[in-house]
């Protein structure tokens, strides 16, 4: 949908009543404005919709009004409610004193376009390609509540051993680190999986398979094909968006939360990225794994950066909870050819030049993707600027599953941080990077570490149910 005359055309041709607009809060979610389909005019596209900063996160009260004006690209035809619409999201700009419109510097979605411009001005490469995996599981029915005198989560799932709803007495259950890939009758939900796809391919989002992951609780995958940096984040959260409404129609409800069950794996957004310039990769070489020495100074930016660079990719404090020793999660700051206990990966199956990347996997989907896939850039560019060799700073190559080191071995490794205060506090200390260019402003990392500082605060200062267990009789 390349211009106003196609989307208009589409709402005709399809009797949509509603445009609906998406528009990116500080922390990731979407919020949205719906306007009949006949408002959709030429001027409002250019002149764009107002609306309140402060409740976004991104201003104060007495100075909250912003203004959102869509891109008409992003459009896709939503089918999750009777009244069919378009859904479309874009940019967030401000009116100056004099009445002059100009972007808003904390608008995740011009960080990414800054993050962009940068690449093009240091002339190391012309584009940079992202491809997620997208981890979830898909729960039969979930409950949680928090109250002065209560707090609870219970979770149930037809497809897992420990958990039986009260219909489902047919078998098949899946068992501990058994459900990578499983198959029907145990995979319960390769036919939403089916659905989703159909859907995503439909509206032009390239899938390159889905299957079931290993929580034996309806977690599941879905990989999509490489996309340039800002329209991976516009599809990462309008994919996150599909899923969660087509499992609701089915009667499901999913969740990207990265560690929902415990003793089962995590949810993580592992993401495969390349640069390139004209028509060539720059990652693919003949050095380790098969990339070059840039792709090599790519990776020691992203661990040299690893920890501040968490405080966007990691930014909940349940992301926390998924990276412990356990179920390959990554927390090790190192690099390896085809080693999931890496943080990063390098895919061992990928022989074409014009597909040699490197995957990051400590990512998570609780993070705002424009500003992570622009941090992770920045990361990578200082690293290909200051020459960062990831062999010389100790990141490896380890091939070895770390988890089973000598202790000694394991101790010279430098480990992701622990908390979500931890990120932050790395993320005050070392920022510089991600101010190159204009891409991150001072105000808008300083905003970033105080709303988040603020949700460390909230988790900290209430009694967690396990904790009666521990301590209720001493």
């Amino acid at each position: 949908m390349n211009d106003y005359n196609n989307v208009r055309e589409i709402i005709e041709k399809q009797n949509i009543k509603f445009v609906d607009f998406k528009i990116v809060d500080l922390i990731g979610r979407w919020r949205h404005v719906t306007i009949p389909a006949s408002k959709f005019t030429p001027n409002l596209v250019e002149a764009g919709l107002g609306f309140d900063g402060s409740n976004y996160g991104y201003r104060t009260v007495q100075k909250s009004d912003l203004l959102f004006i869509p891109d008409i690209t992003t459009a896709k035809v939503e089918q999750f409610s009777e009244d069919r619409s378009i859904s479309m999201t874009g940019d967030i700009y401000e009116v100056g004193k004099e009445g002059e419109i100009k972007p808003f510097s904390q608008d995740p979605r011009g960080t990414a376009k800054r993050a962009l411009e940068y690449l093009s001005k240091v002339e190391i490469a012309d584009h940079c390609y992202l491809s997620p995996e997208f981890e979830f599981y898909i729960f039969d029915r979930s409950q949680f509540g928090y109250t002065y005198n209560k707090g609870f989560f219970e979770i149930e799932s037809r497809e897992s051993f420990w958990n039986s709803c009260e219909d489902e007495n047919l078998g098949y259950k899946l068992m501990p680190k058994t459900s990578y890939h499983a198959s029907r009758p145990g995979d319960k939900f390769a036919e939403l999986r089916n659905e989703i796809t159909f859907y995503l391919e439909e509206q032009g989002i390239s899938v390159k398979y889905h299957h079931h992951e290993i929580g034996s609780a309806g977690e599941s995958e879905i990989e999509v094909g490489f996309t340039k940096l800002v329209e991976a984040a516009d599809n990462t959260l309008f994919i996150k968006y599909a899923v969660k409404n087509i499992a609701y129609q089915r009667g499901k409800s999913a969740t990207f939360m990265p560690k929902p069950l415990y003793m089962q794996p995590g949810n993580g957004l592992h993401v495969h990225t390349f640069l390139t310039k004209g028509e060539e990769n720059i990652f693919h070489g003949s050095r380790y794994g098969g990339l070059s020495k840039t792709a090599l100074y790519y990776i020691g930016g992203l661990l040299k950066h690893g920890a501040s660079l968490m405080a966007f990719t990691n930014p909940s404090t349940n992301s926390y909870k998924r990276l412990t020793p356990s179920y390959e999660a990554p927390v090790n700051f190192v690099f390896a050819l085809a080693n999931r206990s890496a943080a990063i990966r390098i895919p061992g199956y990928v022989r074409e030049p014009s597909q040699k990347r490197i995957e990051l996997r400590v990512v998570d989907a609780t993070c705002n993707p424009y500003l992570a896939y622009s941090a992770m850039l920045m990361a990578g560019l200082d690293g290909i600027e200051k020459r960062i060799d990831p062999e010389r700073e100790g990141f490896g190559p380890y091939e070895e599953n770390i988890y089973e080191l000598r202790e000694e071995e394991r101790a010279r490794i430098k480990n992701a941080p622990r908390s979500l205060e931890e990120a932050l506090i790395k993320l005050r200390e070392d920022h510089d990077y991600l101010l190159k260019g204009d891409v991150f402003t001072e105000d808008q990392i300083d905003n970033w570490i105080k709303i988040k500082m603020g949700e460390v605060k909230e988790f900290y200062d209430k009694p967690h149910p396990y904790e009666y267990l521990l301590y209720y009789d001493i």
